[in-house]
């Protein structure tokens, strides 16, 4: 089942969805852009915090913006399928444990070094490396199944792992596993998380030529371009200049007034009245929904009632409906409707029952009440601790507050701390906290890995299930689509019981677009392309 994410076109007025693919069906214009600049509004807050390389960072928005410098093996179309990039052609074993890619032989990095086998082998072995510390892409590439790169000749590659290996298709398709030029491998591998001009050096469409942080990256078409994922040549606008606006009332304001063409995470309740000539699209994403996960091994949520009790004591549907103006959809899985092996039954089976969840924290031994109605065991208050990651969206403080209220109606006293990055890792890694929040986009479910595996890097949650190993563990090794949707059907239904992550909604990226740009394109993570994009 491949992944279709729905892209939609917000109408100004009414905010009605319409159904289309994700790669937009318009085309560029006919107008003269060359020459031109094309300004580009993205929140980006914490990009300065050593987040501008996508081998390293687990943030979207550092894929989302250096996919203008970093190219692919392969592309993923809007039905799943995948298509040549800078690999011409591949082979891949019957076990699935080998995979041989034909390169293309006429691309070059933007500092004169050529892409060849030895650059491939450069990217994944750094990103394997214990020094690099990446979390995410050396998951993405295998981590401990990833036996290593081998140069068959200059324009031919092959990637072996210890054992079948089904998601790296998927995973050779995204900036994480994006290529730099070995020269900056060899020369500013230490500096790669700050990026910067001659340090981000890529094949792609531009090149990043200024950089200031927490406030603008100007990238800079790169004129020798010719190996687009479709064919692409350079781009008509020669500049791309990101605007980093924390706050979504900026990002609204300069797209409105025309000093921003594209502006990236518009709030729902901000992009129905944007003024005409501007088009909202929205894409959903695919992956884990926004969730919290539950700390089973620290405090009380090691008790399964009590974590059952938390997520039905939640009237999910109604804050949902009410704080996002029923643009996302509540979520019932931990994973999203885009995202292949989805299951539907999930749907509507655990709506929210505060009855039951008083019934559950009764028979969990939390029967006594203090002067606030906060329940009480052994003289010990009901209380849990949520850390959340800065910068909080209003949206989002909305919805926390939405669930402090009505847990507290149940007994629940959630004490909720925002903290800055350093704050928020420093109780992160040991795991002291009760809960904590995110959603993760990925097309391929076995980022359900990351986050339930016992050796999982995001498995914030504490789950150490054998069953659920053994589980995560066949579906990565198996490429039958209809196996692996049985397995995460069962994974899902696990969730569903066990509570260790409670999912709330599945978010769209909402992009406005200003009128005077044409052919934007967007990925399947509704991130922005612009291979051919003009400008009037």
């Amino acid at each position: 089942m491949p992944a279709h994410p729905a892209r939609r076109v917000l109408p100004l007025v009414a905010l009605s969805t319409v159904a289309a693919l994700a790669l937009s069906a318009c085309s560029a214009s006919s107008s003269d852009s060359e020459g031109a600049e094309l300004v580009w509004s993205i929140e980006g807050a914490n990009l300065a915090a050593g987040h501008m390389d996508p081998q390293v960072s687990q943030l979207d928005v550092s894929g989302m913006v250096q996919r203008a410098v970093l190219d692919s093996l392969v592309f993923q179309e809007a039905d799943g399928s995948f298509t040549p990039w800078l690999a011409t052609e591949w082979e891949v074993s019957d076990d699935s444990t080998e995979y041989t890619f034909t390169l293309r032989d006429d691309v070059t990095f933007t500092d004169g070094e050529p892409f060849d086998a030895e650059a491939v082998k450069a990217n994944f072995d750094r990103i394997v490396d214990p020094e690099t510390e990446s979390a995410q892409a050396a998951s993405m590439l295998g981590a401990d199944f990833y036996e290593g790169t081998e140069v068959i000749d200059e324009h031919t590659v092959k990637v072996s792992f210890t054992q079948p290996y089904a998601p790296f298709l998927q995973a050779a398709s995204t900036p994480q596993l994006g290529f730099y030029s070995p020269a900056a491998l060899e020369e500013s591998a230490g500096q790669l998380k700050a990026g910067g001009p001659g340090i981000t050096v890529g094949t792609g469409p531009y090149e990043l030529t200024e950089y200031t942080p927490d406030q603008e990256i100007v990238y800079t078409r790169n004129d020798d371009y010719a190996w687009g994922p479709h064919g692409e040549k350079a781009p008509e606008v020669e500049t791309l200049r990101v605007e980093i606006q924390p706050e979504a009332s900026v990002r609204t304001g300069v797209v409105q007034s025309g000093e921003a063409d594209i502006a990236s995470n518009i709030p729902p309740n901000l992009a129905g009245d944007l003024g005409d000539g501007i088009t909202v699209d929205s894409v959903e994403y695919p992956g884990l929904p926004y969730s919290l996960y539950l700390n089973e091994k620290y405090g009380v949520f090691a008790d399964e009632k009590v974590r059952q009790a938390f997520a039905k004591g939640i009237d999910i549907d109604a804050a949902v409906e009410e704080i996002f103006f029923g643009q996302f959809p509540r979520a019932w899985s931990i994973l999203g409707p885009t995202t292949p092996g989805y299951d539907a039954a999930l749907e509507n089976s655990w709506p929210y029952d505060a009855d039951a969840a008083n019934a559950l924290l009764d028979e969990a031994g939390w029967t006594e009440r203090d002067a606030d109605g906060i329940r009480m065991k052994n003289g010990q208050p009901l209380s849990v601790r949520w850390i959340a990651y800065t910068p909080v969206p209003d949206d989002r403080a909305a919805l926390a507050n939405a669930i402090q209220s009505d847990l507290k109606a149940i007994g629940i006293d959630v004490v909720r701390e925002v903290l800055e990055p350093g704050a928020y890792n420093e109780q992160y890694g040991p795991k002291t906290f009760d809960l904590t929040d995110w959603g993760f986009s990925g097309v391929d479910p076995d980022l359900l890995r990351n986050h339930l595996h016992t050796d999982g890097f995001q498995n914030a949650s504490q789950v150490s299930d054998p069953e659920v190993d053994g589980l995560l563990e066949q579906a990565v090794a198996t490429s039958d689509q209809g196996q692996r949707d049985t397995l995460y059907t069962q994974l899902q239904e696990w969730n569903a019981t066990h509570q260790a992550i409670v999912p709330l909604y599945v978010p769209s990226a909402i992009t406005a677009v200003g009128e005077r740009v044409s052919g934007l394109q967007y990925d399947l993570y509704g991130r922005p392309l612009f291979y051919d994009v003009s400008v009037d």
